[in-house]
């Protein structure tokens, strides 16, 4: 009986080690720029001896136009690196992979209006509604009575007196 008890809580401690262990290694320490303006500029950066890593990759997100290099670098383990977000609203995941296999995601939004969802929904017209039709034709202007100067003084005489 003490040997079955023994067995069962060895298992059990093993299957909570197992499911304790792989949460907390998976989660990697960095920082990515939340919000951007379309083709700004994103940052990222990671300390590896601050619960990062040390990057293997790139960081790749379809929300940037090249991938984001680390090309710095810094005290505590700091890697660091910026790129350029698509001109696209909206928000976008970005990923790397860590030297020791871990992967780090992350999310920004690239700040305006995303555009309308191609989701085969049809588009509302873009017609402007035509001015309703009149049956009257417009009347034409009256012509204007010409008025003729009398002479000198109501046409002035060209001195500034």
């Amino acid at each position: 009986m003490v040997k079955k008890t023994l067995i069962g809580l060895m298992a059990a401690s093993t299957a909570t080690l197992a499911l304790a262990a792989p949460a907390s290694a998976a989660e990697v320490s960095w920082g990515l720029t939340q919000q951007v303006e379309p083709g700004g500029r994103v940052d990222a950066e990671t300390h590896a001896a601050l619960g990062g890593c040390s990057p293997k990759t790139a960081v790749t997100s379809k929300g940037f136009a090249a991938p984001l290099v680390f090309t710095e670098g810094g005290n505590w383990g700091r890697a660091g690196g910026h790129t350029t977000a698509i001109t696209t609203p909206g928000k976008y995941t970005a990923r790397f992979t860590c030297s020791d296999g871990r992967v780090a995601t992350g999310s920004f939004t690239i700040l305006g209006t995303p555009p309308p969802s191609s989701s085969g929904h049809p588009k509302p017209p873009t017609t402007t509604p035509k001015p309703p039709a009149t049956s009257k034709a417009p009347k034409p202007a009256k012509p204007q009575v010409a008025v003729k100067p009398a002479g000198a003084p109501q046409t002035g005489d060209g001195s500034l007196s």
